[in-house]
């Protein structure tokens, strides 16, 4: 069984939110509702600095359903409309969903929410509709920072896969190109070691989405 995720190199993200702003309208989310929220984690001291500016650095933290390899939100749904499927990822039937919001009370990231208008609970799909014919979801494929990158987490992190740099081997590249064309995350981000890979904490859920951090606290589990 496959599970589809999401890497962040955390090291790599601007805070520029184009992931959220992309993904509102990608998906059609209402005005004041999230699919994806990015947080900005400090300002925190610098090792061995006063802990005063400029002494101290913060980074940002994109944080949406995690797609969790054992869903919380699937155990306690009372009509099976939060499901997993083939590929890892957690769906909802909205057909089958009847507003009752336990999923999104059992959700230890706080990453659903309901639709007040269609009376039913939303969340990110990884953009189902666009991975199920081959594409990258919508906040990977527009990520400005090249931070983000998806695929089977059980190939390996390395070979997870985001969109071509424009000035890759510095040349110029189509627009076309940088639609179509891949990168592994192995072959193009900077060199991490194990311990740089983090998830937001984990209550028996297993999250399977991972962010890479290097040389700064990881403040993901607070």
């Amino acid at each position: 069984m496959a599970q589809f995720v999401i890497a962040t190199d955390l090291n790599r993200c601007v805070g520029c939110l184009a992931c959220s702003v992309s993904c509102k309208v990608a998906n059609g989310v209402n005005v004041g509702d999230f699919w994806l929220k990015v947080l900005r984690i400090g300002p925190n001291p610098i090792a061995g600095g006063s802990g005063q500016w400029p002494d101290v650095e913060h980074y940002y933290l994109p944080v949406q359903c995690q797609h969790c390899a054992d869903p919380e939100c699937v155990k306690v749904c009372p009509t099976g409309a939060s499901h997993k499927l083939e590929d890892g990822t957690v769906q909802i039937d909205k057909s089958k969903c009847i507003g009752c919001q336990f999923c999104a009370l059992a959700c230890p990231y706080n990453v659903r929410y309901l639709n007040e208008e269609e009376r039913v609970v939303e969340k990110c799909t990884l953009c189902e509709q666009k991975i199920a014919q081959g594409g990258l979801p919508q906040c990977v494929a527009q990520c400005n920072g090249r931070a983000r990158y998806f695929g089977d987490i059980e190939q390996g992190i390395e070979s997870l896969q985001g969109p071509i740099d424009p000035k890759h081997d510095g040349k110029g590249v189509s627009y076309e190109d940088v639609t179509s064309a891949r990168v592994r995350l192995g072959d193009y981000v900077e060199p991490f070691e194990q311990e740089d890979v983090y998830q937001l904490p984990n209550v028996g859920n297993n999250p399977s989405f991972v962010y890479i951090l290097r040389n700064r606290d990881w403040k993901g589990d607070e």
